[in-house]
């Protein structure tokens, strides 16, 4: 969760289901930085290197925030939630097949069609719970 002056920043995915690479139904929504971690990958340097991949930019500072968990019918997914309120480089659109573009949102005024697991963050961050 990327935030600055009580803004959030947000990508619009791929409405194509194959170019969204969601396997949790998310094309046509808004979503934050994120993705796999590799393995042997720390949490917190995934989240750096997937930060710098799809927005271009940088951060040393990140701080745990949450902890989620989605599940399909032949899935589960665990998302770990990081802020970052410190960071270099301007956002741009690293990987367009994918996120179609980046804007910046008032967290008291957000789209409707949010990406469950970057929905449940933000819900979690504004209610101050880490887990439920």
């Amino acid at each position: 969760m990327v935030i600055k002056n009580n803004k959030i920043l947000l990508g619009l995915r791929n409405s194509d289901k194959e170019k969204a690479s969601s396997e949790l139904n998310g094309e046509g929504t808004w979503t934050m930085p994120g993705g796999k971690v590799k393995f042997m990958e720390k949490l917190v340097d995934a989240a750096k290197r997937e930060l710098e991949e799809e927005t271009s930019l940088k951060t040393t500072k990140l701080k745990f925030l949450c902890i989620s968990d989605d599940m399909t019918d032949t899935a589960h997914f665990v998302t770990a939630g990081f802020i970052v309120k410190e960071y270099s480089g301007n956002v741009q659109t690293m990987e367009p097949e994918e996120i179609i573009r980046w804007e910046w949102f008032d967290l008291d005024n957000l789209p409707q069609n949010l990406y469950k697991p970057s929905e449940k963050c933000i819900s979690k961050y504004k209610n101050k719970i880490i887990y439920e």
